[in-house]
């Protein structure tokens, strides 16, 4: 995670602060679109591809009051915010059965899939189902317990 800093440092932003070793990071720019430009350093730096997700402070407040979960009742570590690079069609999802993942559950709002895992998420197959409907959409998930400490870093 230092070497990401240095990185995104290194594109001229400031204030930038990573979260455990999971890819996280918060920072201060003025580039209206630093996806692309943090995709071509981090390809530059380590020799690999990866798609970069970047959510402003403004829209991670957002996303988080957009969580139709009780979340202040559950367990925020079986709480799954899928974070998706753009808003999918209205029926993007309707193949998926609810009730077939039962006692799991998921709820798309805009950029957003929130899941409620009761068990856990390592046993479910909702994940999997997720992420095989097509067209493939570029998403990344984080737990409540990250979407919390993530906002008050930018904070």
């Amino acid at each position: 995670m230092a070497e990401l800093r240095e990185v995104m440092s290194g594109l001229g932003w400031s204030d930038v602060r990573t979260y455990l070793q999971s890819g996280n990071a918060v920072f201060r720019t003025r580039d209206p679109e630093p996806g692309p430009a943090l995709e071509r350093a981090v390809e530059e730096r380590f020799g690999f591809e990866v798609r970069c997700l970047v959510r402003t402070a403004k829209e991670l407040r957002e996303i988080a009051a957009a969580c139709p979960l009780p979340v202040d009742r559950l367990d925020s570590a079986k709480v799954l915010v899928l974070f998706l690079e753009e808003e999918p069609a209205g029926d993007h999802f309707a193949g998926l059965d609810p009730q077939r993942f039962a006692p799991d559950e998921f709820h798309v709002v805009g950029r957003a899939v929130y899941c409620w895992f009761p068990d856990g998420m390592g046993r479910s197959n909702l994940p999997a189902a997720l992420e095989a409907v097509r067209p493939k959409l570029t998403m990344t998930g984080r737990n409540w317990r990250t979407v919390q400490r993530l906002i008050e870093l930018t904070g």
